[in-house]
């Protein structure tokens, strides 16, 4: 295999992408190498491939190998099992976008797939089907996609271990379903509408479901000692959906700027943080969570999205932070070992800590309505106090004066009320409510009265205060 010597750099590394003023410091670039060997050398990976974008771009690339060379990193294709999942979840949601199907649709409306006809097609997305883990045959990962000639093969003798709904089971085979999904509505093989609707958008040439030069060879290390095997690399069929897409570095920092921004040629960015909202828990760690084709992990105080993925011969990690405009890729080429999930998940801390982004410069609004103004301040929850603030573009934010609540920001709607778009409220709706005398005697939230003293006299029945009022104790 050829790679780099120990100490050196990647060539990416030592020739930025990053446009002019956006390369990294000396010694975060030392930093982030660091912590690729040290994860190349604690995972015994023969190769370590890592990546951070920052500002859309990838603004730094990384490799430690085992032996030699100088080829650079961030052209050379990983298998990257899981991370899949994501691909084919963008493409369902673009079929809802669309109006092509409803994520509440019984898979069977749209696909004949009689182990999972009541299925819907969220729960599938979430791995709330109850839908087998694996697919039938022995180790398919390892096996070749003919055992497994039609949909319904990918199925063992128990297709579904768990009722749909209730607990989260991660499913291979609900995945692979939903590429089968995507071809049916498509009238098109999933491939071909996975490169004409997310792969040409986004500029991702090196991309592929069957391994195209020059790419990493999978390996097996052996647990005991250090020796090597070669893995196979077994096209895996109608499995393909679930996990079986090669791709580089560079590649998946175009993906990983599309996960924080969106791109309309693609999915928009609400889309997006629709299918970031947790929609079930992991069996596992209590950091994780699911969404919609997205795993998310909250790792120190940051909230991450993406996926992890392993083939034999090969792991990946991809993460995003949005808060942050950071993402991390690692790729490795071995069945176990290298902890690519720390790795990429720490890629976004060392550029967070080692360069914070400078804060946007405050401004004052560009114009204000003087009505709206004048609710700002304090409300009151029953005896709590919240503070209202005017926002940009008539937008609200409604916090708690001290300690935690139940906070959220509020978009104005052209009906002249607000809509939650965080925290407790999102999605709930805020409406300004008249008095007796015409001006705005409360706020309902959500069905919850706000009043401008707690528990005022004026105030409506659910906020009114004991006849007898406020009394020493």
């Amino acid at each position: 295999m050829s790679g780099l010597s120990d100490g050196e750099l990647s060539e990416p590394e030592r020739h930025s992408t990053a446009e002019p003023g956006q390369e990294l410091l000396p010694a975060t670039r030392r930093a982030l190498m660091h912590r690729v060997a040290v994860g190349q050398a604690d995972g015994r990976a023969p190769s370590l491939t890592a990546a951070v974008l920052r500002s859309g771009r990838m603004a730094w690339c990384g490799v430690r190998r085992m032996s030699g060379g100088d080829e650079p990193g961030d052209g050379i294709q990983y298998r990257i099992g899981s991370l899949t999942k994501t691909f084919a979840a963008v493409l369902v949601m673009r079929l809802r976008d669309e109006g092509l199907l409803d994520l509440a649709d019984p898979l069977g409306k749209h696909l004949d797939a009689p182990q999972a006809q009541d299925a819907t097609i969220a729960q599938l997305l979430s791995h709330t089907s109850g839908l087998a883990a694996e697919a039938d045959g022995p180790w398919w990962e390892r096996t070749p996609a003919g055992l497994r000639p039609e949909l319904a093969d990918v199925f063992g003798e128990r297709p579904r271990p768990h009722p749909a709904g209730r607990i989260f089971h991660y499913s291979n085979p609900g995945y692979a379903l939903l590429g089968a999904l995507v071809a049916q509505l498509r009238g098109q093989d999933w491939e071909q509408v996975l490169r004409q609707e997310i792969l040409e958008p986004l500029g991702m040439t090196r991309t592929s479901v069957l391994p195209q030069p020059p790419h990493e060879r999978g390996w097996a290390v052996h647990p005991w000692a250090d020796l090597l095997q070669p893995e196979p690399a077994m096209d895996t069929g109608r499995m393909r959906p679930a996990a079986d897409l090669w791709s580089t570095a560079a590649d998946l920092c175009r993906f990983a700027a599309f996960l924080i921004d969106g791109d309309d040629r693609v999915l928009s960015a609400g889309t997006l943080a629709e299918m970031r909202v947790c929609a079930s828990g992991q069996d596992g760690p209590p950091d994780f969570g699911y969404g919609l084709g997205l795993q998310i992990l909250h790792s120190g105080g940051r909230t991450l999205y993406g996926h992890l993925g392993s083939m034999p011969g090969f792991v990946c990690g991809l993460w995003v932070s949005p808060a942050d405009g950071l993402g991390g890729v690692a790729l490795a080429n071995a069945t176990s070992g290298p902890d690519t999930n720390g790795v990429a998940a720490d890629l976004i801390k060392i550029v967070a800590e080692y360069e914070p982004p400078m804060p946007a410069p405050w401004r004052p609004l560009a114009e204000a309505d003087q009505a709206l103004l004048a609710l700002t301040g304090l409300w009151y929850w029953g005896p709590r106090p919240f503070a209202l603030r005017l926002l940009a573009g008539r937008g609200l934010d409604l916090v708690p004066v001290s300690g935690r609540g139940r906070s959220s920001r509020f978009r104005a709607e052209a009906d002249g009320t607000w809509t939650g778009l965080d925290g407790y409220y999102a999605g709930e709706t805020l409406r300004l409510v008249p008095g007796p005398g015409g001006e705005i005697g409360h706020i309902d939230v959500g069905n919850f009265v706000f009043t401008r003293q707690p528990y005022g006299p004026a105030s409506p029945l659910a906020a009114r205060p004991d006849p007898r009022g406020w009394q020493p104790g």
